[in-house]
């Protein structure tokens, strides 16, 4: 699944990187705690999250995620976008909550991923 086939799958938006948006995505991590999200280890990940602060955009370049989707409507704030664009991050938003933008993508088919090697 590209990203922006997740972004129309979740009825979103992007607020940044819409025209990186053909890249591929294997998995996807649904998390509001950073922790969480950096025990998931695969490769080519697309992060959900209602967490809306620059600790995400830290979190998803360490970790090499190169899309972020906010749930619940919630949107970052410009330095965030800024932030993003610099890291070569795709930022996108849904009105879903966390719960329901997960199962959407499933149906979607989006189900497994390989492991990342660290």
């Amino acid at each position: 699944m590209t990203v922006a086939e997740a972004i129309q799958v979740l009825d979103g938006q992007f607020f940044s990187g819409e025209e990186k948006a053909n890249i591929e995505v294997a998995s996807a991590c649904g998390a509001d705690l950073m922790s969480d999200v950096m025990a998931f280890v695969k490769e080519r990940v697309l992060l959900l999250t209602g967490l809306v602060n620059p600790q995400v955009i830290r979190t998803a370049e360490l970790l090499d995620i190169h899309c972020i989707i906010f749930v619940r409507g919630k949107n970052p704030s410009r330095d965030m976008i800024d932030m993003a664009e610099e890291s070569d991050i795709i930022l996108g938003g849904t009105k879903l909550p966390m719960f329901l933008a997960c199962g959407k993508l499933y149906e979607a088919g989006l189900k497994t991923g390989g492991t990342r090697k660290i």
